[in-house]
């Protein structure tokens, strides 16, 4: 089997070998020359695969070490016998790790206490699950809002018919005082999200909100979200999804509280579980029937253990989690060399989740959401 990898793709060189002949390029460099003669593509989102690049060449499988599926036209694909695989929820985790970092960066900035702030969660998946989970330990309402997974979960009507976990928009746009987006990004249909936050939605809002965009720029029109920030309609912005990516809107990029060039979803680990998943899917597909698959180990966080013994009780949620990742740090490199968006991605640092961490000297009061989060206390 011959394999081309996007050479950007982490604890993949000398691990995809044992399916076949690997060959590594950088994500621009996927070409119907280079594509050619191989049968599976394992990428990410550099490139967009297409008739124009998949036409006449011999690809069989497209792996894609990414939760969504944007760059790939799966009506061509599904109409020219090309299947096409991707990795649901792999960075499930690293993204509530990223917003339960902000949630408590905002709740630290402007004195509030998450206990007493609902947060509107749009979009349901396998993400926008983990992040409800996190708002919940942390104590505070929740609000879900996901028509498609609503309809698909529907109640019968009837006696003793239990009501629906979901919400409609507009409850989100009156009640919550937090925003976050968690859904695909979709141009077309019933429910598409292209725009889903556009200058209606601001002018609506019964609150002034702050708003969390992680999932994909487009969901979030930019330029109404810079209005509605200056206008004072929304309270505050966390962005890690930008449209025009890399050439971000700078004005708006200074406006928000917290700006991250799309590594919301960048922890060592969910980049391992995308990974993992591309493998386990190349075996199932070509019936390989390798058992167990060759994985790498992923490396230590420089500083496992995390000391809270001279942190104050109410500080020692935000000091574990910040020590974990703070988006702060992120964001004043990104608000100091916008132009260099990509290579910020390109190159960055090792990052873990909570399990990887032992807590030491937690108070026994907030000992039980540490643990919940997913520490080792």
């Amino acid at each position: 089997m011959k394999i081309l990898a996007d050479a950007h793709i982490p604890y993949l060189k000398g691990i995809a070998e044992q399916f076949g002949e690997v060959e590594y390029l950088p994500g621009d460099q996927f070409t119907k020359e280079t594509i050619s003669d191989k049968d599976a593509l394992i990428v990410r989102t550099v490139t967009h695969f297409g008739k124009d690049i998949l036409e006449g060449t011999n690809v069989k499988l497209i792996c894609s070490a990414t939760i969504g599926f944007d760059h790939i036209d799966t009506g061509y694909c599904d109409a020219q016998g090309i299947a096409w695989r991707t990795a649901p929820g792999c960075n499930a985790n690293s993204v509530e790790q990223y917003v339960t970092a902000s949630l408590l960066y905002l709740a630290d900035k402007y004195r509030f206490d998450l206990k007493e702030k609902t947060i509107g969660i749009v979009g349901v998946g396998n993400v926008g699950s983990k992040v409800e989970t996190a708002c919940r330990k942390l104590g505070m309402q929740v609000l879900l809002n996901d028509p498609p997974r609503q309809e698909r979960e529907a109640w019968r009507e009837g006696e003793g018919a239990e009501k629906t976990v979901f919400v409609d928009l507009e409850t989100i746009k009156k009640e919550a005082d937090i925003i976050t987006l968690h859904t695909p990004l979709t141009k077309t249909g019933r429910h598409k999200t292209y725009h889903l936050a556009d200058e209606h939605f601001f002018d609506t809002l019964d609150k002034k909100p702050f708003i969390i965009n992680s999932c994909r720029g487009g969901v979030a029109d930019n330029v109404a979200m810079k209005k509605a920030l200056k206008s004072g309609k929304i309270s505050g912005a966390v962005i890690d999804c930008w449209e025009n990516e890399p050439g971000i809107d700078r004005e708006l990029l200074q406006m928000a509280d917290i700006a991250t060039p799309h590594i919301a979803g960048y922890s060592a680990d969910g980049k391992w579980t995308a990974t993992k998943m591309s493998l386990e899917n190349l075996n199932e597909f070509f019936g390989s029937g390798i058992r167990p698959i060759k994985l790498m180990s992923l490396p230590q966080p420089e500083n496992r253990v995390i000391d809270l013994k001279e942190i104050a009780p109410n500080n020692q949620l935000a000091y574990a989690v910040w020590q974990t990742y703070n988006p702060m740090v992120e964001t004043v490199n990104l608000k100091a060399n916008p132009g260099k968006f990509y290579q910020f991605r390109s190159n960055y640092p090792l990052r873990r989740e909570y399990y990887a961490y032992e807590l030491k000297n937690a108070d026994s009061g907030i000992m039980p959401v540490l643990r919940e989060l997913g520490f080792n206390v």
